[in-house]
């Protein structure tokens, strides 16, 4: 928002300010009642591909996890979810692991998300999965890539933003 207001600085203060205005979100969103155009949600089954280096990429997707583990269970479905770790993204699980991510993955843990971890990975950056906070061995998929391929395959929705 910022950047646009600079940019928008060669309209003058009030044609900023009347812009800045337009495009403001509303403080709270209390007056939203969502409703379902479809078939109650029934089992969703999502695998969250985790490519990036990037903390904010990581909180993110941990934060839309959060938001649809609790969200689903408001409208009477079912979230089965994997997070598939490979490339950069394994660096999220490396210890010493950042305290708010660690409470994240052990509340999503716990609430059954399973996070996989990609070997090819682990071979390529000569990582050893005793590293990598929470991981058991049964956790370590052949390849990343190709077992989100696989879920999507069968059925799995891909959160495609990464």
């Amino acid at each position: 928002m910022k950047k646009l207001l600079r940019q928008l600085e060669v309209l003058g203060i009030g044609g900023a300010m009347a812009l800045s205005a337009a495009f403001s979100l509303p403080a709270a969103a209390a007056y939203v009642r969502p409703h379902i155009h479809h078939a109650p949600f029934g089992v969703v089954r999502v695998v969250v591909p985790m490519t990036s280096a990037s903390p904010a990429i990581w909180g993110f997707k941990l934060h839309n996890l959060e938001n649809a583990m609790s969200g689903i269970k408001a409208w009477h479905g079912r979230l089965e979810a994997r997070v598939v770790l490979y490339g950069p993204g394994v660096k999220l699980l490396m210890k010493p692991m950042n305290p708010n991510f660690k409470a994240e993955v052990d509340q999503l843990r716990a609430a059954g998300v399973k996070f996989e971890v990609c070997n090819n990975t682990l071979k390529a950056m000569n990582l050893d999965w005793h590293d990598l906070q929470g991981v058991k061995q049964s956790d370590i998929v052949p390849a990343g890539f190709i077992e989100v391929g696989w879920l999507a395959n069968h059925g799995w929705a891909v959160d495609a933003m990464n």
